[in-house]
C-alpha cells in the first residue's frame, strides 16, 4: 500500500478550527440506538450516553460523534419524531459540558437544525446529500462543518446490491456531486471533510480495496474521515481480536492519507494512531 502524506487543512466549524494533517483526529462514537451492530441498546438511556460522552473525552477523543438512527446493513429507517426522542435529551445534557466538539450523524435536515440549536458544531450525514439535499442549506446557514460520507442504495436494500466494478472511481464522482451540492448554498470547502463510506453498501473485498487506495481521493482536495471501526470486513471471533483488526484498518487508513478517523475504542485507537502518525512523520521529506 502506497504512504501518502497528509496535505494540511483547517476544518471551520461555527465556533472553532481543527488543525488537521499534524496530528490524527480521532472521532468518537457514542450510538444511542438500540439496533446498532456494534452496542446496540448500551447507550439509549440519556443518563448512561452522557456518561459514556465524558469518558470518550476522557479517553482522548477529539470530537463526539452521535448517532441515534442505526445505518447497519438491512436496517429500516426512524422517523424524525424517534430520532428526535432519542437524540434531544442527550444533547441538552451535554450542551457546554464537553471541550470538544459534538458531531451529530443524521441526514435530516429537521434534525440537524435541532441538533445545531444546541450547541452541535458538526453534521456527518451518511447519505452524502443524497436522501435530504436541503441538510446542506441548514449547515449553511449555522456556519457548521459537514462530513460528506458515500453511501450507495440505502440500508435496507444493501444486501441485494451488485458488485461496484471501479469503486474509487464511483466514490470519487459521487463525492465531488455532493461536494457541487454545498457549493450551491454558499458552503465555503473549508467547512467540508469527505468520507469514502466504508461499508455503506460496499461489499467485503471493496471496503479492503478503498483502504489500499484511499490516495485516490485526494484528487478532491478535502480533509478525509475514514470510519473502519468494528465493520463485517474487520469482524473476528472475539471483541479484543475484532479490535486489533481495527486497529491494523486504522493504521492503514491514516497511512493512506486520513485525516480523521471515526472509532469506537478511542484509548486503543489512540495508540494505534500515535504509531501511525510518527511513521508519517519519519517519512515527510
Amino acid at each position: 500500500m502506497p504512504i501518502h502524506a497528509r496535505k494540511l487543512f483547517y476544518w471551520k466549524l461555527n465556533r472553532r478550527d481543527i488543525q488537521l494533517g499534524e496530528r490524527t483526529v480521532l472521532m468518537g462514537v457514542l450510538n444511542l440506538t438500540p439496533d446498532s451492530f456494534s452496542d446496540g441498546g448500551r447507550y439509549s438511556e440519556p443518563d448512561r450516553a452522557f456518561a459514556r460522552a465524558l469518558e470518550l473525552e476522557e479517553q482522548g477523543a477529539d470530537i463526539l460523534d452521535i448517532g441515534a438512527e442505526s445505518t447497519k446493513p438491512g436496517a429500516a429507517p426512524v422517523s424524525a419524531a424517534e430520532e428526535t426522542r432519542r437524540l434531544i435529551p442527550v444533547l441538552k445534557r451535554l450542551r457546554d459540558r464537553l471541550s470538544i466538539p459534538v458531531s451529530v450523524d443524521t441526514y435530516k435536515a429537521e434534525i440537524a437544525e435541532r441538533a445545531l440549536d444546541l450547541g452541535v458544531e458538526i453534521i456527518n450525514d451518511p447519505s452524502g446529500l443524497t436522501f435530504e439535499p436541503q441538510l446542506a442549506r441548514m449547515v449553511s446557514n449555522y456556519n457548521a462543518g459537514l462530513v460528506l460520507n458515500h453511501m450507495r442504495g440505502r440500508p435496507e436494500i444493501w444486501a441485494k446490491l451488485g458488485p461496484m466494478p471501479d469503486p474509487m472511481a464511483a466514490i470519487v464522482r459521487d463525492l465531488e456531486a455532493a461536494i457541487s451540492r454545498t457549493r450551491h448554498v454558499g458552503i465555503d470547502h473549508s467547512r467540508l471533510v469527505i468520507d469514502p463510506g466504508i461499508g455503506f453498501g460496499k461489499r467485503k473485498e471493496q471496503d479492503s480495496l478503498i483502504l489500499g487506495r484511499l490516495g485516490q481521493l485526494a484528487v478532491l482536495d478535502h480533509p478525509i474521515l475514514v470510519g473502519p471501526s468494528r465493520k463485517s470486513f474487520l469482524a473476528h471471533a472475539s471483541a479484543e481480536e475484532t479490535r486489533c483488526a481495527t486497529a491494523s484498518a486504522v493504521a492503514a487508513a491514516i497511512l493512506g492519507g486520513a485525516h480523521v478517523v471515526r472509532v469506537h475504542d478511542v484509548r486503543e485507537m489512540r495508540a494505534a494512531a500515535d504509531v501511525a502518525d510518527e511513521i508519517l512523520r519519519a517519512l515527510a521529506p
